[in-house]
């Protein structure tokens, strides 16, 4: 580094490191063993100076730790989870981790600078028109309760009619927990190595796209009985301290579980050279369903029966859909092109049709 600038040698000349993203990535990747949480957004500064540049009053309210009037005792717990470290000349320093959860504006941070959320709305179902843009540059943990207020105000709405009070009502279109939970993963598990990037919502008439730099650690098709893989421990288990997220490998089966029982069509994954994209569809008929988005519900429904100790049957996947016995012919050629595709498998195949269960490929 030189004048805040890193360099590296390709070939035989010396190049700026931000112009070889690649490298970069696999240049962080072998400097694992130091942390990205653990290294130093900000260093140098005296006890008073650091609730200038972090909020930890969040910190202490979702612990559900009265905050001690002793500044000494507040720097104690935010020393013990890694949030500040102290120097050795007495002064401190506040790390990634405590940055990127805490900051006051993340833009103070340059290492995490680029990783404040954006949430953009669009008017209709493409991006040529841009409706709003929210840059949320603040730590995750004192950001949060904003995002998923700001993600809801933006949501398309249909209203109904309470059968109790007849008062009109707005319902988003969404569960809400499918949305919570995958904002939570999108913030917490990105790949922080890869820069020039961060998380961003956008938000259209017909879905909602959640994108983050970094692509899945686990096999996708496997992502609902898949045990819990961190790519940032600290940040995970931090985050499952302060009730953000749970680190126990849940979260894809909420939101698989939640749009299920919606009757809303599967969420997808998408995956880019260095990005992972969870998409949430609203409500589209049965039959307007793409032969692709049949198969993906099918195949979930049959890993969320299995992993509940239960099997996929074609009554089982009519209910899926919200469709009557009249419906048992389409649900038995989407099970045969389920099967074609290699992701589920008949329980017992010596028993009649009429009466088989069904198990995902890998069960």
């Amino acid at each position: 580094m030189f004048q805040k600038l890193e360099y590296i040698r390709v070939g035989s000349y010396t190049k700026k490191l931000n112009d070889f993203p690649t490298l970069k990535k696999q240049l962080w990747e072998k400097l694992r063993d130091t942390k990205f949480e653990d290294t130093i957004a900000k260093q140098d500064l005296q006890e008073i100076n650091i609730s200038t540049h972090i909020n930890f009053q969040p910190y202490f309210d979702l612990k559900q730790i009265p905050i001690p009037s002793d500044l000494d005792k507040i720097l104690f717990y935010l020393l013990e989870d890694k949030i500040l470290s102290k120097q050795d000349n007495g002064l401190y320093s506040i790390t990634n981790l405590g940055a990127i959860l805490f900051a006051n504006q993340l833009k103070n941070f340059p290492s995490v600078g680029r990783k404040a959320l954006r949430i953009v709305k669009y008017n209709g179902k493409n991006k040529i028109n841009m409706e709003q843009e929210i840059l949320l540059d603040k730590g995750y943990v004192i950001a949060f309760s904003e995002i998923m207020t700001l993600i809801n105000a933006l949501l398309p709405t249909k209203e109904t009619i309470n059968p109790t009070t007849g008062i009109r009502e707005k319902e988003i279109l969404y569960p809400q927990i499918a949305i919570r939970e995958a904002v939570a993963n999108a913030l917490i598990h990105q790949d922080l190595s890869i820069t020039g990037t961060g998380p961003v919502i956008e938000i259209f008439d017909n879905r909602i796209e959640i994108t983050n730099p970094g692509s899945p650690l686990v096999d996708i098709k496997r992502i609902i009985d898949t045990p819990p893989k961190s790519r940032n421990e600290k940040i995970a288990s931090l985050t499952r301290q302060l009730k953000i997220c749970e680190e126990l490998g849940t979260g894809w089966d909420k939101i698989a579980t939640s749009c299920e029982l919606a009757q809303l069509p599967a969420p997808k994954i998408e995956i880019y050279e260095d990005s992972t994209r969870v998409v949430l569809l609203t409500h589209i008929p049965y039959v307007n369903q793409t032969s692709t988005d049949k198969i993906r519900a099918c195949y979930i429904h049959t890993c969320l029966k299995y992993i509940s100790g239960e099997y996929m049957n074609n009554s089982s996947l009519r209910k899926r859909f919200g469709l009557g016995t009249t419906a048992s012919a389409s649900m038995s050629r989407l099970i045969k092109d389920t099967i074609n595709s290699d992701l589920i498998k008949p329980l017992d195949p010596t028993t009649a049709p009429r009466h088989m269960y069904y198990i995902p490929f890998w069960g």
